[in-house]
């Protein structure tokens, strides 16, 4: 019955000490292997306060990937928000993608393939 047991049983030098110490920052960690759900975009996002910044934030809606992009520091300027506007929508054309405004300080970009649905779900009250 002991010669069952000693297979199983581990000595101390075989088990290894973790320092209370030690950490793994999860944002440095890169993982390069395919989305197992078959995503392959990601979601940018993007805060606009001038109309120059504009080309920087849509090169990623070109790579197939959705930006979120915040204008809430250019939401009181009309003629330069229409100018944003109109170039997101070329954007979109572009791209056979999709754009939509949320509430007051946002506009999402996406990709081809992906539409955006206009209508809100809204909770119910219990």
């Amino acid at each position: 019955m002991s010669l069952l047991k000693k297979p199983f049983i581990r000595s101390k030098e075989d088990v290894q000490a973790v320092e209370a110490d030690q950490y793994i920052d999860l944002g440095q960690l890169n993982f390069d292997e395919e989305n197992p759900l078959g995503g392959k975009g990601m979601i940018k996002i993007a805060e606009i306060y001038r109309y120059e910044d504009l080309n920087p934030v849509v090169q990623p809606a070109y790579s197939g990937n959705i930006v979120l992009i915040d204008y809430s520091a250019i939401a009181n300027d009309e003629l330069t928000l229409k100018r944003i506007t109109n170039e997101l929508k070329a954007v979109a054309r572009d791209t056979n993608g999709d754009v939509a405004a949320i509430g007051h300080n946002l506009i999402i970009v996406a990709p081809n393939g992906l539409k955006i649905d206009r209508h809100k779900i809204k909770g119910g009250f219990a």
